[in-house]
């Protein structure tokens, strides 16, 4: 049977700490193995976190917070320049497990989005909602909801009532999952303001997203996503349920392993390219990751991508799941949890007090055999109840 991914996980720290034990104790750093990064988890190359320029003891001491404050994170896996440095499941979750990514679910559907413009598909952005719905009338029309585009939808700038994020309870999302007809229940949504103008978060909108692929490729964002996004990148392990009608839930309820959370992230990290093919357009990772519109929650907002002025960019979900993509640092980074509404912020105040910080140089690091055992270590306790 094969090893968890945290038993491997494990068994790699052990190794490299009985390589560096054994090699000299001049203050020379050593060159850590060429055949340890041959050792992989899930298609990653693992690496000390010194050969890739981190600290160890840093990334140790964020185990231990996480363990001694008992944060309900389900799991950390930290990639740097395209290696595994990190990868723990933390108990009751499971090593290899799927894990639901809510709203991390809206950035994948983007990408999506991306693929069927550069595959002709769709026409671009500047395309109006209501001609990829050309047999259906809307209830309240007028110029506002006329003009409303495919952009307003990814940029969460429709100008319609939604009223479907926390801060009215999800209200307006039931009273759509409760509708004979999604599709039909958003176009005939009233408008608040003109389009363009104001961020107001809307799952409905991001489900439009999922209904117009669906509607554009002939086939809904699950088959899609098979042949032309996880299909490329070997992500084969998920669950994407769909509504009534058979389109995929556009703004959550999709479940994936962290370590393919990560493909994603690396994906965009790497301008769209996944070994040596380019899966989305360079310039669609640019303009998905960029600020269109100020937001809540986080400074600005992209395609369905959250934006921070720190520099780097995120998919963000219900309850704290996180795909950190941090350009400056070759970064990735990825926590699942179960956390509660006031304790959102716990995966990003690790990234920001522990993560960001470990990534010292852009060179190799002394190893550092203590820092690992102590990382190896936290591992093995985060795993057990």
């Amino acid at each position: 049977m094969r090893k968890s991914i945290c038993s491997r996980i494990s068994s790699f720290f052990i190794l490299l700490f009985l390589i560096t034990s054994c090699t000299s104790t001049t203050n020379t750093p050593t060159a850590f193995p060429e055949t340890i990064e041959e050792v992989t988890v899930d298609g990653w190359a693992i690496s000390s976190p010194e050969k890739q320029g981190m600290d160890s003891e840093r990334l140790a001491d964020m185990l231990k917070a996480i363990h001694e404050n008992d944060h309900a994170i389900d799991g950390v896996s930290i990639l740097r320049n395209g290696y595994l440095v990190l990868d723990v499941a933390i108990y009751p979750y499971q090593s290899g497990s799927k894990h639901i990514i809510h709203s991390c679910t809206k950035s994948i559907v983007s990408a999506l989005i991306g693929i069927a413009i550069q595959q002709g598909y769709i026409e671009g952005v500047d395309q109006p909602l209501l001609t990829f719905f050309p047999e259906r009338t809307a209830a309240n029309l007028d110029q506002d909801k006329e003009s409303i585009t495919l952009e307003h939808l990814l940029s969460m700038s429709s100008g319609w009532d939604c009223r479907d994020s926390y801060l009215y309870r999800w209200e307006g999302l039931g009273e759509m999952r409760a509708s004979e007809d999604w599709v039909q229940h958003m176009l005939d949504l009233p408008m608040a303001e003109e389009p363009g103008i104001t961020f107001e978060y809307c799952n409905g909108g991001s489900f439009m997203l999922s209904a117009i692929l669906q509607e554009s490729v002939g086939m809904n964002a699950k088959a899609y996503a098979e042949e032309h996004l996880f299909g490329p990148l070997d992500i084969t392990d998920f669950e994407w349920p769909t509504n009534p009608q058979g389109i995929n839930i556009g703004w959550g309820e999709l479940r994936m392993r962290p370590l393919d959370m990560a493909k994603i992230g690396q994906l965009f990290l790497d301008e769209g390219v996944w070994e040596g093919k380019q899966i989305i357009s360079k310039e669609w990772v640019k303009e998905s990751t960029r600020e269109h519109i100020s937001a809540t929650l986080e400074d600005g907002y992209g395609y369905q991508w959250w934006t921070d002025d720190s520099g780097f960019y995120l998919a963000l979900g219900y309850a704290g799941q996180f795909i950190y993509v941090i350009p400056e640092k070759d970064m990735v980074v990825v926590f699942v949890s179960d956390l509660e509404e006031e304790d959102f912020y716990t995966p990003q105040n690790l990234l920001t007090e522990y993560v960001i910080p470990a990534a010292k140089s852009a060179s190799p690091l002394p190893e550092n055999p203590e820092g690992n055992e102590e990382m190896g270590r936290y591992v093995e306790i985060l795993k057990e109840p």
